[in-house]
C-alpha cells in the first residue's frame, strides 16, 4: 500500500458532507487552497479503532480556521463523527487521520470572501513515519536552513499548510544529506522543533523542551509531558541555544505522525536514548492504546 499513490487508491473519503470514492475525492486546479495557501489540517492516529485525542484535534482544527478568517461549516462534534466514519469506511482499526479544510475555487485572487469552504476526511494505513530500523537506535537529525518565522510574520499557532512550506525543503534537504528529517531554529536562533514534530531534551534527569511561542505546542507534546510529570520527572520549557545542545544526554521527538521518536544525532551533536526516553516512548504506547495508567505500572 505504501507505494501506490495516494490518488490511486481505493476506499472512500469524506467529502463535505458524503463518503465519496477515493477517486472521486477532487479538486479544481484553480482552488484557492493551492495558490494561496488557504488551508488548514490536522493529523491524528487511531489505536485499537480509536482515535487518540481526537477532539482536541478537531478543536485545534477549527480554532486554526479561524486565525486563517474563515469558519468551517461543520460543529466539532460533526468533525468528530466524519473522522471516525472516515476510518470505519477503510476498515482500520489501527490508522492515521487527515481532516482538511480549504477555501475553493470561486474566485482567483488574493481575496476569497465568497469562496466556499470545504472540508474532508481521509483515512489511511501509517505504521511509522521513519524507518524503523534508524528508529530503534535514534534518527539522524541536520539543521535546516530555515527558521521558524515570528508570529507577528505569519500565523504560527494555526495548523496551516502554508507554513509546512519551509519544512518541506528542510526535509528534502536533510534527506539528501543522508538524514532522516532536520531541527529548525526560530527566527530568534534558539531551538524550535523538527520539520514536523516537537523536540525534547533530556540532562541529568531533566526534561528541557523548546516552549512554543512560534510554532505548535502539540497534542502529542502535551501528551508526554503530562506523561513524564506522573512519572514525577521534572520538565522544563524554555529557550534552548544551539550550544547546548552538546550537553544533553538524550533527545526525543514527539508529534501524532512521529509518535516518540529517539534521536541519535543532530548534525555535530550526538545523544544516546537512555531510560527516560524509553519510559516515556512505553507510556505514550501504553496511552495510545487504553493501557494502564502510569501510577498502576510505576
Amino acid at each position: 500500500m505504501a507505494d501506490i499513490p495516494f490518488d490511486k487508491r481505493d476506499g472512500f473519503i469524506w467529502f463535505n458532507g458524503e463518503l465519496v470514492p477515493w477517486a472521486d475525492a477532487k479538486v479544481h486546479v484553480l482552488t484557492h487552497g493551492l495558490h494561496y495557501a488557504s488551508c488548514v489540517f490536522e493529523g491524528c492516529r487511531a489505536y485499537n479503532g480509536k482515535i487518540f485525542k481526537l477532539r482536541e484535534h478537531s478543536e485545534r482544527l477549527i480554532n486554526s480556521a479561524e486565525v486563517m478568517g474563515f469558519k468551517i461549516p461543520y460543529s466539532v462534534e460533526e468533525i468528530d463523527e466524519a473522522c471516525r466514519t472516515a476510518l470505519k469506511a477503510q476498515n482500520l482499526v489501527d490508522g492515521y487521520v487527515r481532516p482538511v479544510a480549504w477555501r475553493g475555487s470561486e474566485a482567483m485572487g488574493v481575496s476569497a470572501q465568497k469562496n466556499k469552504i470545504n472540508f474532508a476526511v481521509a483515512a489511511w494505513e501509517w505504521p511509522s513515519y521513519f524507518d524503523p530500523e534508524q528508529r530503534k537506535k535514534g534518527i539522524r537529525l541536520d539543521i535546516a536552513k530555515y527558521k521558524r518565522p515570528s508570529p507577528e510574520t505569519a500565523p504560527s499557532h494555526a495548523k496551516a499548510a502554508g507554513l509546512y512550506m519551509i519544512c518541506t525543503i528542510s526535509k528534502h534537504a536533510a534527506e539528501n544529506n543522508g538524514y532522516a528529517d532536520a531541527m529548525m531554529l526560530d527566527y530568534r536562533g534558539y531551538v524550535a522543533e523538527a520539520t514536523g514534530a516537537n523536540i525534547f531534551f533530556i540532562k541529568d534527569g531533566v526534561i528541557h523542551t523548546p516552549t512554543p511561542d512560534c510554532f505548535l505546542n502539540g497534542i502529542t507534546r502535551q501528551t508526554v509531558i503530562e506523561l513524564a510529570k506522573r512519572r514525577g520527572i521534572e520538565v522544563v520549557e524554555r529557550h534552548i541555544s544551539p550550544e547546548e545542545l552538546s550537553s544533553f544526554s538524550e533527545c526525543f521527538i514527539t508529534g501524532s505522525a512521529a509518535e516518540v521518536t529517539p534521536v541519535g544525532e543532530i548534525g555535530p551533536h550526538r545523544f544516546t536514548p537512555g531510560k527516560i526516553t524509553s519510559t516515556l516512548f512505553e507510556d505514550y504506547t501504553a496511552e495510545v492504546r487504553g493501557g494502564a495508567p502510569v501510577a498502576a505500572r510505576a
